[in-house]
């Protein structure tokens, strides 16, 4: 059976939507660095997001690499589940995220990204793992 990770606090008194998710880990040559997705304002963030209406996971996965790199995408092997209460600041609602987590390769550059404010960044993987997974407070 497999371990689900939780993160932040259900509140008992709070309704949460859920919403499903899929996620990137791409590592660099080395595996010491992962690729991470980096706003003008300086959010970071795996590469991935919500899917939308039936897309599968690889549907959503190679959709949200166009749109946030403008690359192709390769996913090699599931990883895993996790799930995180927390109150979206840009949509002020409750949400449970439901997120699948791939391993995957970048693939050649096929456009510009559609999310003009997105860049790709390499992030040491502690450098990551202290701040996405272990800080449950940051709200999307």
């Amino acid at each position: 059976m497999q371990t689900i990770h939780t993160f932040g606090k259900q509140d008992p008194n709070k309704s949460y939507i859920k919403r499903p998710a899929v996620y990137a880990v791409v590592f660099n040559e080395t595996m010491k660095n992962a690729a991470v997705v980096q706003t003008d304002g300086g959010k970071c963030f795996l590469l991935g997001g919500g899917l939308e209406g039936e897309e599968t996971h690889i549907e959503c996965l190679k959709r949200e690499a166009i749109e946030e790199l403008g690359l192709e995408i390769e996913i090699k092997q599931y990883i895993g589940y996790a799930e995180r209460y927390f109150f979206s600041t840009k949509e002020y609602t409750d949400y449970l995220s439901q997120g699948y987590f791939y391993r995957c390769e970048l693939g050649k550059k096929i456009c510009e990204p559609l999310e003009e404010d997105h860049h790709l960044i390499w992030m040491e993987i502690e450098e990551v793992q202290k701040n996405y997974f272990m800080n449950t407070k940051a709200g999307q």
